[in-house]
């Protein structure tokens, strides 16, 4: 059994806006410059791109071990006792633990921004210090926690067993 921490791949519904890629002066070429698409961009590539980055799920992990491991004792516990009293075979004795990790990382972890406390280089993000959120018509505001711009990563985040 492996505990699984993801997201659910989905393209951004609202997605930020392309930048104007700058036109070569004469005589000179234009530095190579990467655009994404923003109509291509999904939940799981802003999720790669963030644990790339930041390694925000595996600092999660490292620092919520200890809650991990309880939450999943307590649901396999619990898991077997439903199974005594009558419980279908087919019951997933690690729902509980997986709602409960979901729950701590989005509302613990992310709003709370525990991410600090982890060291990460770059948290609070300049983006987050700046306001910048793109539900906002204007697309700026006052300062928000890290990783919660539109909402859809933390929204997505997953937690399976395989």
């Amino acid at each position: 059994m492996k505990l699984v921490l993801g997201v659910i791949d989905i393209p951004y519904q609202n997605p930020p806006s392309q930048k104007k890629i700058p036109q070569a002066k004469k005589g000179k070429a234009n530095k190579p410059v990467h655009v994404v698409n923003p109509t291509e961009q999904t939940t799981g590539d802003v999720a790669t791109w963030l644990e790339n980055k930041y390694q925000v799920m595996e600092r999660f992990v490292d620092l919520h071990q200890k809650d991990i491991n309880q939450a999943i004792e307590k649901s396999v516990s619990g898991a077997l006792e439903s199974l005594m009293m009558g419980a279908p075979a087919s019951f997933n004795p690690f729902g509980a633990a997986a709602s409960e990790i979901e729950t701590l990382f989005k509302f613990t972890y992310l709003d709370k921004e525990e991410i600090v406390k982890t060291g990460a280089a770059g948290v609070p993000t300049e983006a987050a210090l700046k306001g910048v959120n793109h539900r906002l018509k204007k697309g700026k505001g006052a300062s928000r926690p890290s990783f919660i711009d539109t909402g859809q990563y933390e929204s997505t985040m997953k937690v399976w067993t395989e």
